[in-house]
């Protein structure tokens, strides 16, 4: 057995090796996303029953129905791969460490998503929300919010990120809806904590590992999100993606066309006293070919607090966790798991 720290507490592995189980696509549910955008009360009510179920009995599950233009997925998949061909030193130009709030390219093995490993092998490009260095929150120091950093001189780069990024934020507040009438609240219920929120996106480019793998540096190791939730694109049909079941075994994600992968976050599994379960999963490619995936991490404003809703605790299941903020949360998982990440620094002179 292997224990692996999340933020939410210690999970038990069992030591499954690198080989997925190969199941029907279909054992990973399904959820038809339809009724979120219409007025059918019954529709939606079913559409509550399946999230619920699949947030409780797997923490994870595909999207399809989703309203997001192939185009615009298309689109940025294309700059993803135009982007990290080009030299590491045109990258490094925007590299994380000219930023204060994780906002930029980070190479391979600059992440450790798993404590117990040495290092993810990937490249990576960060955004979130555009805040101005002006902005008061900026101000203040919610070192999350701030300024993107963008390619010099590549408009037709942050035309397709952005649009991207535009349809993955009215996404999350629809599936967001689905969520709280999932847990019995009106469809709403989280609005207001999500008008300025910590949604990150990230392009993530893989090479692919050949022969003999060491299971402690794989493309990404295990780990939970941090986030409400996560929504993920895998790009090229390449089958990379783990999902540890209930039994402690991995269990392939393969891409399906049309579809996206949603996986419940810590802060989901918080809010629900882990009545919702924040899923561990990890990506090995060994496809022999690249591989590409952008996924976008939603989480409520910097200032909201994460703690236990009152629908989700009772005399039998008292309250697990202290309230945090969503910022204090997702500050602290960023300073364990980026060699990178510290807000405090002095940034590098122009």
């Amino acid at each position: 057995m292997t224990t692996l720290t999340t933020g939410n507490g210690p999970r038990v592995l069992k030591n499954s090796g690198l080989d997925a189980d190969r199941v029907p696509f279909d054992s990973l549910p399904v959820i038809d996303l339809a009724p979120i955008f219409g007025a059918d009360l019954d529709a939606k009510a079913k559409l509550a029953a399946d999230l619920r179920r699949a947030c409780t009995e797997v923490g994870f599950f595909y999207i399809k129905n989703h309203g997001v233009p192939q185009t615009v997925i298309d689109g940025a998949f294309d700059t993803a791969a135009r982007y990290f061909a080009q030299p590491d030193e045109a990258k490094m130009d925007i590299h994380v460490a000219k930023s204060r709030n994780n906002r930029g390219y980070a190479a391979m093995l600059e992440e450790n998503t798993d404590p117990t490993a040495r290092g993810d092998l990937h490249e990576s490009w960060d955004m979130a929300l555009e805040v101005p260095a002006d902005d008061p929150d900026v101000l203040a120091g919610k070192v999350l919010y701030g300024p993107n950093q963008w390619p010099v001189g590549d408009a037709a780069f942050k035309d397709s990120v952005e649009a991207y990024y535009a349809e993955m934020i009215k996404l999350s507040h629809n599936l967001l809806h689905a969520f709280a009438l999932s847990l019995e609240l009106e469809e709403r219920h989280f609005d207001a904590m999500v008008d300025k929120p910590l949604a990150t996106l990230r392009l993530l480019h893989y090479p692919p590992q050949f022969g003999e793998i060491d299971e402690k540096q794989i493309g990404i190791g295990a780990h939970s999100d941090y986030e409400c939730f996560t929504i993920l694109a895998q790009g090229g049909g390449i089958e990379a993606l783990q999902v540890l079941n209930s039994d402690g075994d991995w269990v392939a994600a393969p891409p399906l066309p049309g579809h996206f992968v949603v996986n419940v976050g810590d802060q989901m599994a918080r809010w629900t006293n882990d009545l919702f379960a924040s899923t561990v999963h990890r990506a090995i490619n060994r496809s022999g070919n690249e591989r590409y995936s952008i996924p976008f991490f939603f989480g409520p404003n910097y200032d909201a607090m994460i703690e236990p809703l009152e629908s989700c605790v009772d005399a039998e299941h008292p309250a697990k966790y202290k309230p945090i903020s969503s910022g204090d949360y997702v500050n602290g998982r960023f300073a364990e798991t980026l060699a990178h990440y510290d807000p405090s620094k002095e940034l590098p002179a122009e």
